[in-house]
C-alpha cells in the first residue's frame, strides 16, 4: 500500500471512530399493523415523523410488527434485552406472567371510560417504569389504549349474567378471573387465534376492542355484541432497550420523549373513544353506518350488568391480584390506582 493510500486510510479511520453519526436510528417492532393505532398514528411516526420532528437527529426503521414476528409479549422483551431490537410493543396483559404487578393496570371493570383509564395509567406510571426495568431490563416509553374491550358472543345473551356456563376468551389471567367470577369459564387465547377457536367451538364468546374485533372478522363468527367495557382498554406498552436509552444524553432523551408524546401518546388517547364507537357502529350498522348490513345484534347493558361487573372486581379479582403480588406491591397499587378509583386491594 502506498504512502498516500495509508494516509487516506488513517484519516478515514479517525473520522469513522472519532465523530458520531449525525442521526441515531432505532430498530422497531411495531404493534399490529392492520389496526388503526398503527396505520394512523404509530406507523407514520416511526416511518418519517420521528426524523422530521427531531430535524434528522433521530430516526426509526420498522423491521417487523406484532403478528408478523414469531414472538410477542415476554419473548419479544427478552429478545430486546439481547439487543436484537431497540423499541418494541406489547399488550401489558401479555407480560404479567413474568411481572405480576403490571396486571394491576388494566383490571376488568376498573376503568369505565377513557378519562378514568388515562388517570389510572398516569398514576401507575412510576410503578410500571420500575417494573419493566426490573423484570425485563427495558425503559417504558409510554402506554396507549386500544378501543374499549367489549363482549362478542356466538350464543344468545341479553345480560352479563348470561355468560354463566360459557367459555369466554380473555387476554390475561385477571380477565379470566373476572369471567370465572360471573359464572363463565375464562380462557386465555391469543388475539390471532380467536376466530379459529370460535369456529371450532373451543370458546363461545370473546372479549376484545370493538374496532380490532371488526377488522379481525369477529363479527362474521359471532352474533351478539354487548358494549360493556368489562375487559378494560387493552393497554399497549412501548419500551426501549435500556442500553439504547442510556446511550442518549439527557437532552436527546427529552427530544425523543417530546416527539413521541406529541405524535403518538396524545393522539392515541384522543382516538380511543371515537374508535370504540366506530367499531360498535360498524358491527351493528348503527349511527354513521345505519343502513348497512349488520353483522351483529346490539345488546345494551344495564345498571344490573354494571353492578355485577363491579362486584366481580371487588370480591374476586382484586383479592386474587393482591394475593399474587404480595403486600408491598399491593400497597403501591392502593397508593396509586386505588386512590384514583376509590378502591382498596386486600388479599384474602
Amino acid at each position: 500500500m502506498g504512502r498516500f493510500a495509508k494516509c487516506m486510510l488513517a484519516v478515514l479511520l479517525v473520522c469513522t471512530f472519532s465523530f458520531p453519526a449525525f442521526g441515531q436510528n432505532f430498530r422497531v417492532v411495531g404493534s399490529w399493523s392492520f389496526l388503526s393505532l398503527y396505520k394512523n398514528i404509530e406507523g407514520p411516526f416511526w416511518a418519517e415523523g420521528l426524523e422530521k420532528k427531531t430535524d434528522g437527529k433521530l430516526s426509526a426503521e420498522v423491521i417487523s410488527t406484532l403478528g408478523q414476528i414469531n414472538v410477542n409479549g415476554v419473548g419479544l422483551l427478552r429478545q430486546m434485552d439481547n439487543g436484537i431490537f431497540d423499541i418494541g410493543h406489547t399488550l401489558v396483559n401479555y407480560v404479567v406472567s413474568d411481572c405480576p404487578e403490571l396486571a394491576g393496570l388494566d383490571l376488568p371493570g376498573l376503568s369505565w371510560d377513557i378519562e378514568t383509564a388515562s388517570k389510572v395509567v398516569e398514576a401507575y406510571m412510576p410503578v410500571m417504569d420500575d417494573a419493566f426495568l426490573r423484570c425485563f431490563n427495558v425503559k417504558l416509553l409510554g402506554v396507549v389504549p386500544y378501543p374499549a374491550q367489549v363482549l362478542f358472543s356466538k350464543e344468545p345473551i341479553s345480560k352479563l349474567a348470561d355468560l354463566k356456563g360459557l367459555k369466554v376468551r380473555g387476554s390475561g389471567w385477571t380477565t379470566a378471573a373476572f369471567l370465572d367470577a360471573v359464572g363463565a369459564t375464562g380462557v386465555t387465547t391469543e388475539f390471532s387465534e380467536v376466530v379459529q377457536s370460535l369456529n371450532r367451538g373451543v370458546i363461545d364468546a370473546a372479549i376484545a376492542g370493538s374496532t380490532p374485533g371488526y377488522f379481525a372478522g369477529w363479527g362474521e363468527v359471532t352474533e351478539y355484541l354487548q358494549p360493556i367495557p368489562v375487559g378494560g382498554w387493552a393497554l399497549m406498552a412501548a419500551v426501549m432497550n435500556i442500553d439504547t436509552w442510556n446511550s442518549m444524553d439527557a437532552k436527546t432523551q427529552k427530544t425523543f420523549m417530546t416527539a413521541y408524546t406529541e405524535n403518538v401518546l396524545d393522539p392515541a388517547w384522543a382516538s380511543a373513544g371515537p374508535e370504540t364507537l366506530k367499531g360498535i357502529e360498524l358491527l351493528t350498522a348503527t349511527g354513521k353506518y345505519a343502513g348497512q348490513e349488520a353483522q351483529m345484534k346490539l345488546v345494551p347493558y344495564s345498571d344490573e350488568d354494571v353492578d355485577l361487573a363491579k362486584r366481580a372486581l371487588t370480591d374476586e379479582v382484586l383479592p386474587k391480584f393482591a394475593s399474587q403480588i404480595g403486600p408491598d406491591a399491593t400497597q403501591r397499587w392502593n397508593d396509586t390506582i386505588g386512590r384514583v378509583v376509590g378502591l382498596k386491594a386486600i388479599a384474602k
